[in-house]
């Protein structure tokens, strides 16, 4: 126990910065049109995120397994962009770079949680096509509402439980410094625990492991399941039949991609890419997946397409009867 706890059955006290400092886009030039570039993104990503959630609420035949995962996504997009961009804003633009030290693990949670789940959420849509595409007799009786609710909740769990245990390493931390800088766009985990005067090998391991779980481990589980519906496909008759199944999985790919190809590529780069491009580029990666997601789903999947045409023909029907 006392390689996870230092102060086991011993009287230390861990000495806590009244406050952080966040340090990650200071001396960048002209960044203020980058904040409201940030802040427009955010308007479209709570605006799209907003519509899908409220569509698939309102059109029964939206309320799929499916559109479980597709819904679960567009509230973590919707959360995880209200918790990062409204405060990236703050601490920058209006110079608030002081962060106190609950406030900054409570931000950590929520972006840390978020992210996990974003990843995580996908891997929930891949099982989805997977089935339908090598199962689809089958599809009704193995992807159910209870099944979805159950791996969507058991993601949270994972995203939340994985996010405490980093929080719960930080507090056995002791700053010796009397200010602690940040170098990053929000409160990294990575960056906390290296400003540590005390033993942070545990803070050091979760903070291996979490990329794996979240960032690794998720996108093999998608190509492995991909391979399999390659080989399914494969065994079909028709091209025109290749075609549309896999035109079933073009949204699930494109939010795939999106998401991971950019993030991945910052962290496999590592020391290799500039510090401020590296900021730049991860809150890009945080940003841009929840603007793009609802917009991809609108315009890529059939379903969304024709509901959106049912409740709009509808609005209109309405205010000719109401003239």
């Amino acid at each position: 126990m006392d390689f996870f706890n230092s102060a086991s059955g011993r009287n230390i006290t861990f000495v806590r910065p009244a406050y952080f400092i966040i340090s990650g886009f200071i001396g960048i030039p002209n960044m203020k049109y980058y904040y409201v570039f940030l802040f427009f993104l955010y308007v479209i990503s709570v605006l799209g995120n907003t519509a899908v959630m409220a569509l698939i609420c309102l059109d029964h035949n939206l309320q799929t397994p499916k559109y479980v995962a597709v819904f679960n996504l567009a509230f973590v997009d919707l959360l995880g962009s209200s918790a990062l961009v409204p405060k990236v804003i703050d601490i920058f633009l209006f110079n608030h770079y002081n962060i106190s030290y609950n406030d900054c693990l409570t931000f950590l949670f929520f972006c840390y949680t978020c992210l996990s789940m974003q990843s995580l959420n996908l891997v929930a849509l891949s099982y989805d096509r997977l089935v339908a595409i090598i199962y689809p007799l089958h599809y009704q009786v193995k992807v159910t509402h209870k099944f979805m609710f159950s791996l969507i909740a058991s993601f949270w769990i994972i995203g939340i439980i994985s996010t405490l245990a980093a929080v719960g390493l930080l507090t056995r931390l002791s700053f010796c410094k009397s200010s602690v800088v940040i170098n990053s766009y929000f409160c990294d985990h990575g960056q906390i625990y290296r400003l540590a005067c005390n033993d942070y090998t545990p803070n050091d391991i979760i903070g291996e492991v979490l990329p794996i779980l979240i960032l690794y481990l998720p996108p093999i589980i998608i190509v492995c399941s991909y391979i399999c519906i390659g080989k399914a496909l494969a065994k079909v008759a028709t091209v025109q039949e290749r075609v549309k199944a896999l035109k079933t999985c073009t949204a699930h790919l494109s939010l795939v991609a999106i998401y991971f190809i950019p993030i991945m590529t910052t962290f496999v780069m590592g020391a290799g890419i500039d510090p401020n491009a590296r900021i730049i580029n991860l809150s890009l990666t945080s940003v841009i997946p929840p603007m793009l997601n609802p917009i991809i789903y609108v315009l890529q999947t059939h379903e969304i397409k024709v509901s959106m045409k049912r409740i709009l023909k509808f609005r209109r029907q309405s205010k000719i009867l109401v003239k």
